[in-house]
């Protein structure tokens, strides 16, 4: 599904260029779930940034499905909303809506009509475990439940493509290990992939694999972990 290929990717710091990717090579599958990993600095965020087409300045080619990626902005405003989700560290819910109206958020951009909204929001709001706090908002909701409602928000336009960003990095292990089997479940069930930035080795264990970055460059081959 996604093949990335000669990436780089360069900062000016301090009058200085600053290489963030080093001509990364890669290729995710359909209804995989893959960890980038590294230690800070490494490259994950800018790889994770560039395959969700929020970083369109980078040398290389990503292409889904056979298709390059869009590289001006309006084209790939376009694509996120239609073809990609997003999960983040801290939840990035809307606080004056319920978990209702941020999940149905993405459907709304979409022009799908209220009625739709609702139904569908609620119906993976359900899945998700979160049928009873439908009116509550983030405030009214602990860490675990506020990431299974983005995780909701981010899976309920049928994406092909969820981004996750530390997803479990605010969340105790009980919670993560949660969030994770939610992740993967529903990744699977659904035929999404998942590109998950992670510094957590729960995380990165659980995924189908992993991808490893060390200074912009890939250090080894990726790995198969158990399931």
């Amino acid at each position: 599904m996604i093949k990335f290929t000669n990436i780089e990717k360069q900062y000016q710091l301090g009058g200085q260029s600053v290489h963030a990717l080093r001509g990364v090579n890669g290729q995710i599958e359909n209804g995989e779930m893959v960890a980038l990993c590294g230690p800070s600095g490494s490259g994950k965020s800018t790889l994770l940034n560039i395959l969700g087409l929020l970083d369109m300045e980078y040398q290389g080619e990503v292409t889904f499905d056979g298709v390059p990626t869009p590289k001006t902005p309006f084209e790939a405003a376009s694509m996120r909303r239609t073809n990609l989700g997003f999960v983040f560290q801290r939840f990035n819910l809307i606080p004056v809506m319920s978990a209702l109206e941020n999940v149905a958020y993405p459907l709304m951009l979409n022009g799908f009509n209220q009625t739709e909204q609702k139904n569908r929001a609620k119906e993976i709001l359900c899945r998700v475990g979160l049928e009873e706090y439908i009116n509550h908002r983030p405030d009214r909701l602990s860490g675990g439940q506020q990431q299974r409602v983005a995780i909701a928000r981010a899976l309920i336009h049928n994406p092909k493509l969820v981004i996750a960003d530390e997803p479990t990095a605010s969340l105790d292990s009980q919670t993560a290990n949660l969030v994770i089997d939610l992740m993967k479940e529903l990744g699977h069930e659904m035929g999404t992939t998942f590109v998950v930035a992670t510094h957590d080795h729960r995380m990165a264990t659980r995924c189908d694999r992993s991808i490893n970055l060390v200074d912009g460059q890939l250090v080894k081959e990726t790995i198969q972990w158990a399931s």
